[in-house]
């Protein structure tokens, strides 16, 4: 069983993080055109960028749906009795993201790609308003679940052990709800930002569709700017003091701390030690854990060392590792874009190839830092499905063999590949093509 249960955690990891490359874009890109269409009275060009990043926009949301359907499946082939026991809670909010936010983004952006020539320059604006709308809102719906996952709220448990929903509106107001979604935003809003000024330097490199390369730097440079510094704070800042509030244990591992100490020190380098339980060759700026997580230098933060061995997350090498890799790039993404947006404004950053190549090879890291931070949330959370309520060996299913696990996550492993060589082709395919200049739709 614990063979099995491993294989199915993998699976889902990796269906799962394979999934989110594609909406983590989308999410982003979303905004980002809304955003030309409203700026596209000022500057014309700003249709054309609009309709480019559409075509993106359309291609990678069709690779998301297909990537996503196999993850709604596996709650009943590898996670039974999970769905059995609060699929009366998770599955409403499910069903309400695909009624109320997923048909909302799919109509409009049918009406992007195929009413684009009939629709005015003001419909054009609402159209993609309520694109980014149901987007947004399909994000928020998938976040919900996962919070109340992470932090329980509005159900009460039957005489069967099920978890009965007893409060919506606790349920959609969940206060890490409302945190996780603003940071997953932002992250989104980083890796879309750093798509377009990826590709606008690849054009600017290329003396190819110089107006749109400019254009693209731009918007792509002032966006990640702005959405790399919330991504720090106030959003990470808010999850932090969450997890020093409700789950220590989490905070402790992700740190790598040890020991309760009052005026805890934040480890920026080291090496977890499980058998000695120490951290081997620290970097660490001293007090600073206790500030960021109660906003008192002398707080006490407690180790891990005091709290229930069964309780600890199984994987914190892993965890305390993607934890640091997502904040290391996370800060890496403010120096760049900083450095950037001061070439920008001094009007030097077309003749800097060394800014340019660095944004157009850095596109990749967004992608790996929101991985990154994911694996830190659900690392995080074990050895819980439902943080504190439900173990995660209690919903996996008993009928599924190890050896049909390993099965269809080889399969996945295949289909996926071809899926990486097809989208990257397409994807290929629009960028060489480029955006085209064509006639300003009517006011």
């Amino acid at each position: 069983m614990e063979e099995a249960l491993w294989i199915h955690r993998l699976q889902f990891g990796f269906t799962s993080a394979y999934h989110y490359l594609f909406p983590q874009l989308t999410m982003g890109l979303a905004m980002i055109i809304f955003l030309m269409r409203l700026r596209s009275g000022k500057n014309p060009l700003c249709h054309a960028a609009a309709d480019f990043w559409t075509r993106i926009f359309a291609l990678h949301f069709a690779f998301g749906v297909v990537t996503g359907i196999p993850l709604e499946f596996q709650f009943g082939t590898n996670w039974a009795l999970f769905s059995e026991k609060t699929g009366g809670l998770i599955g409403q909010l499910l069903g309400m993201e695909g009624m109320f936010s997923f048909f909302l983004e799919s109509t409009f952006l049918g009406l992007l790609i195929y009413g684009r020539d009939r629709l005015s320059a003001v419909a054009l604006r609402w159209v993609s308003g309520l694109l980014f709308l149901g987007t947004w809102l399909s994000g928020y719906f998938i976040i919900v679940t996962n919070a109340w996952m992470q932090h329980p709220v509005g159900y009460a448990l039957d005489a069967n052990g099920q978890f009965i929903l007893t409060d919506l509106s606790a349920v959609m107001l969940n206060p890490w709800a409302f945190a996780q979604f603003a940071h997953t935003m932002c992250g989104s809003m980083v890796t879309a930002s750093f798509a377009v000024a990826a590709v606008g330097a690849f054009y600017q490199l290329n003396q190819k569709h110089s107006p749109f390369a400019r254009l693209f730097l731009t918007w792509g440079i002032r966006l990640g700017f702005l959405f790399s510094v919330l991504q720090i704070v106030p959003t990470g800042d808010i999850q932090g003091a969450q997890l020093a509030h409700h789950q220590p244990i989490t905070l402790a591992a992700m740190e790598g701390h040890f020991d309760t100490e009052e005026g805890a020190g934040i480890a920026i380098l080291g090496q977890p030690d499980m058998d000695k339980l120490t951290l081997d060759n620290p970097l660490v700026v001293p007090k600073m854990l206790s500030f960021l997580t109660h906003k008192r230098w002398n707080a006490e933060v407690k180790g891990l060392k005091d709290f229930p061995r069964e309780d600890w997350p199984d994987q914190i090498p892993l965890l305390y590792y993607c934890y640091h890799i997502m904040v290391g790039l996370g800060t890496f993404f403010l120096t760049l874009m900083g450095f950037s947006l001061l070439w920008s404004l001094r009007k030097k950053l077309e003749q800097s190839k060394v800014i340019l190549w660095a944004l157009m090879l850095v596109f990749p890291f967004p992608y790996i830092a929101n991985t990154a931070g994911w694996m830190t949330a659900e690392l995080g959370r074990q050895p819980w499905l439902v943080y504190g309520l439900m173990r995660t060996h209690d919903g996996a299913s008993p009928q599924v063999s190890s050896g049909n696990a390993l099965f269809s996550l080889l399969g996945f492993f295949g289909l996926y590949t071809v899926l990486t060589l097809l989208v990257v082709a397409l994807t290929g395919r629009c960028l060489v093509k480029g955006p085209q200049a064509q006639e300003v739709p009517n006011a």
